[in-house]
């Protein structure tokens, strides 16, 4: 997980304030990180918990913004929705 966040042992280790021999130990598994390392460690990196300790990905989650688009959307007559999903998919590409 560390190397596919593109850190350093040293790097981690000085996030989570530790030492790279501890990094090197927790990789190798002759130790066990604290929940509060991994905690700080999923901050470091920007994944979840969840990702961490069970490898499940990020799921999205639904905002109020998007409830409120949706309800926009849910208005607009059906040969105009087709333009705003054009325009949507154009933003995105930039």
């Amino acid at each position: 997980m560390r190397i596919k966040s593109g850190m350093t042992q040293k790097e981690v280790a000085m996030n989570l304030n530790v030492t790279p021999g501890y990094i090197s130990n927790v990789e190798n598994n002759r130790t066990v990180p604290s929940l509060r390392l991994l905690s700080y460690f999923a901050k470091v990196t920007g994944m979840t918990f969840d990702e961490i300790v069970g490898g499940k990905k990020n799921e999205y989650i639904i905002t109020d913004l998007d409830r409120k688009l949706q309800g926009v959307l849910a208005k607009i007559p059906d040969n105009m929705k087709d333009k705003v999903l054009r325009t949507v998919r154009m933003w995105k590409e930039d």
